[in-house]
């Protein structure tokens, strides 16, 4: 495990650094559905299915890559995890079938990413145990910078005479390796008993047990039932968010927008969801966790609804695009701040890379029903609504939920 060697602010750049590298391989993946089916012919549901294997790849590692940041800490993982994510997406931009494409960008990248992603969300909260919702936030910021910069980028890069998609995929390949790199070098663990100066844990509730409390293990953890009624609630959340990311440039290019106006949306989308994941936390601090999830899940449900009549103006397609990408980036500060509330820091990169693999399984699942329906009904009326009715279990879980009772020490 690493040792203490720089102020506890680096490890929040990490964070940035981290999720932005994720951000630009994950959020603009609307952006490459018409060059893709112009070149290939393929339907928007083979599209979307590169996508959805990244997504559910990328997930799935977060698991693995908890337990290998709790066990070796989190700089060598991320620093294994840009090379891989950096070389799969370079070679995205060689491929000319479906099975190279699921592998170089869904296989290769995705995992890279998983890796990459995980352990500074489970870091930098340990070294703001203060402002613990705060600090998840900046760690998890550059998910939406990321698709921020990456929509009108991808999309500057597929217009310009002479370039095109591949150029995106090989550029922005290089310098995601390059990020993740510098990411890994500012993540270091705080040594045992590290505290903030000034700053005391603050007393168990009245109504605790005897005797000091402490953290749950992770096989403790997945025996709760409020561990997974979390993870129904994040899957359902992650399930619409990413139908939409995965679709809503292909959404107003259909209704009738021009290809720098579509992209435009899904750069409001990530601007909104960037700004929440700091200020979420912020608010998460003052007033909960739970008061901000059945906020933000109420108004998900309403957004989903309008998405598609906004499809053919510009403007209502940015204002919809915005609530969606505020209240969909706010599940990646309020989820890992909950199960942090929930069972304490001990186990958090196992706990939350377990919970967080519901976002694979949403990931695969969310674009590619999305693009299914569109195809078979030939517009996303069908596929938005569906995710509107998804998301109004996360608000009764999330609604109804209780934390589980602290274990004392024996």
């Amino acid at each position: 495990m690493e040792t203490r060697t720089l102020p506890r602010w680096v490890p929040l750049v990490g964070g940035v650094l981290g999720s932005t590298t994720c951000g630009l391989l994950l959020y603009a993946w609307s952006v490459f559905i018409k060059p893709l089916s112009a070149e290939f012919g393929w339907t928007r549901a083979e599209i979307a299915m590169a996508f959805g294997i990244c997504a559910l790849v990328f997930g799935l590692t977060t698991f693995l890559a908890g337990k290998m940041s709790d066990r070796y800490g989190p700089r060598v993982v991320v620093l294994v995890g840009s090379v891989i994510l950096g070389i799969g997406f370079v070679l995205s931009g060689y491929v000319h079938s479906k099975t190279q494409l699921y592998l170089t960008y869904g296989l290769i990248s995705g995992f890279g990413g998983g890796l990459v992603y995980l352990p500074p969300i489970a870091t930098a909260p340990k070294w703001w145990p203060d402002r613990r919702a705060l600090a998840t936030g900046f760690a998890v910021v550059g998910l939406g910078l990321g698709s921020f910069i990456m929509a009108p980028l991808a999309t500057a890069i597929i217009t310009a005479p002479g370039l095109g998609w591949r150029f995106v995929f090989i550029y922005v390949g290089i310098a995601m390796g390059i990020m993740g790199i510098l990411s890994a070098f500012c993540l270091s663990v705080p040594p045992a008993g590290w505290k903030p100066a000034r700053w005391n844990p603050p007393a168990p509730p009245a109504s605790a047990p005897a005797g000091s409390l402490r953290d749950y293990t992770f096989g403790e953890t997945i025996r709760t039932r409020q561990f997974w009624l979390l993870y129904v609630a994040y899957f359902c959340g992650c399930f619409a968010g990413l139908m939409v990311i995965g679709h809503i440039a292909g959404h107003g290019r259909d209704a009738g927008l021009e290809a720098m106006q579509a992209a435009a949306a899904v750069s409001t989308l990530a601007i909104f969801n960037a700004a929440t994941r700091i200020l979420i936390g912020a608010i998460a601090d003052r007033v909960g966790t739970k008061a901000s999830f059945v906020g933000i899940f109420v108004l998900q449900v309403a957004a989903m609804a309008l998405l598609f009549p906004a499809g053919s103006s510009a403007m209502w397609l940015g204002v919809v695009a915005a609530l969606i990408g505020w209240n969909y980036g706010a599940m990646f500060t309020l989820f890992p701040a909950t199960c942090l509330q929930y069972y304490g820091p001990t186990a958090q990169g196992s706990n939350y890379g377990l919970l967080f693999t519901s976002f694979g399984l949403a990931g695969f699942a969310g674009p590619f029903v999305g693009g299914l329906l569109k195809d078979q009904t030939g517009t996303y009326s069908a596929p938005f609504f569906i995710g509107a009715a998804v998301v109004v279990v996360s608000v009764l879980i999330t609604a109804l939920i209780k934390p589980p009772p602290r274990r004392e020490v024996a």
